[in-house]
């Protein structure tokens, strides 16, 4: 032996160097490969991984909202079923083509339709009153009797008893009319802008066993919440999760765009960025007619949310990014069964 080398091994040889460093790397690929291990076990699953989806996989579900409107509102949201992007929506009970909308879905059980929850009437000319009789949902009500304009004002005039009233309203005269709601949702967040009146949302949900709208509380979701001082916590979304509510990983409310151009390349980037879980995207769509330019200035974003949704690049562009689209009916498989938990690692 000499310096520590073992006699008839060359001290220095380069095949030896290679082996001991080989052997560190794969040591510490293994320590990194048990780190990632435990950190998967130790994280929360996805909605996607519970539905039996894999880690990696991005789901998307393209939602239409304020179906019934108008009729404007009903043909686009058809025709984009009908071409097979959009996969959900949700309908205004009060609104006044609610049963032009009711006879499609009662002909076509297999769309995926919930309810758009409806406590404001927002637009200048296009106005709705509620279901429930006015004398018994009086805080509901505006000067000439219809539905508050804005959501602030609902959540300052009505009491959550006539919040309770009105949705049941709503929900029995959709039941009534022969329509399944895949899910609960709501027009314009009124029924988040107070903790009461998102505990009545939530709890006619689990009494009709029907999926509400509820995101899953992610450190995003959560930070998001403080930021903009939404009155709905952590502690409440948490409660939810334990009672076995699904919930969507992600949600988007809208994109930047004007028009069709504009509104087209904000959803590619958003396609391109979409993480693993369930996205929920809330588009709002209609047709280029004078019904929809006389009820909205917001026609022109409708119109071209339409277009986008219903364009063959979009079409292709996620099946090249391997986007599935999912429903509410799907998700609602695993509403109320007891949450996938993490088992702690064994030593």
């Amino acid at each position: 032996m000499s310096n520590g080398c073992v006699e008839g091994m060359v001290c220095g040889d380069p095949l030896r160097r290679a082996a001991q460093s080989t052997s560190r790397a794969i040591g510490g690929l293994l320590l990194l490969t048990c780190l990632a291990l435990l950190a998967t076990r130790g994280a929360a699953q996805t909605t996607a991984e519970r539905m039996g989806y894999g880690p990696q996989d991005r789901l998307l579900m393209v939602h239409a909202d304020d179906i019934g409107m108008s009729h404007s509102v009903n043909v686009a949201t058809i025709e984009a079923f009908r071409k097979g992007m959009v996969t959900s929506g949700s309908i205004m009970v009060p609104c006044p083509w609610f049963a032009e909308i009711v006879a499609h879905a009662k002909a076509n059980p297999e769309l995926d339709l919930g309810l758009h929850l409806t406590l404001t009437s927002e637009w200048k000319g296009l106005r709705w009153r509620p279901i429930a009789p006015a004398d018994k949902v009086p805080g509901l009500l505006d000067e000439q009797g219809y539905l508050w304009r804005s959501e602030r004002q609902t959540a300052m005039k009505a009491t959550p008893r006539e919040v309770e009233t009105e949705l049941r309203a709503q929900i029995e005269m959709a039941l009534a009319a022969g329509l399944k709601p895949t899910h609960l949702d709501t027009h314009m967040g009124t029924l988040y802008t107070r903790p009461d009146f998102f505990e009545v949302y939530t709890r006619l949900g689990r009494e009709y066993r029907i999926p509400v709208m509820v995101m899953r509380p992610t450190p995003e979701a959560i930070a998001y919440g403080k930021a903009t001082g939404s009155p709905i916590g952590e502690e409440a979304l948490r409660r939810l999760e334990k009672e076995g509510f699904v919930m969507l990983d992600y949600l988007v409310t809208g994109v930047p765009g004007r028009n069709y151009a504009e509104r087209k390349e904000s959803y590619k980037k958003l396609l391109r960025g979409l993480k693993p879980g369930v996205t929920m995207l809330i588009v709002h769509l209609g047709m280029d007619d004078p019904e929809l330019k006389a009820a909205t200035g917001s026609w022109e974003q409708r119109y071209g949310d339409f277009l986008s949704f219903t364009d063959p690049e979009i079409a292709a562009l996620l099946q090249e990014l391997g986007i599935k689209l999912t429903t509410w009916r799907e998700m609602g498989r695993i509403a109320w069964k007891t949450p996938v938990t993490t088992q702690p690692v064994q030593e």
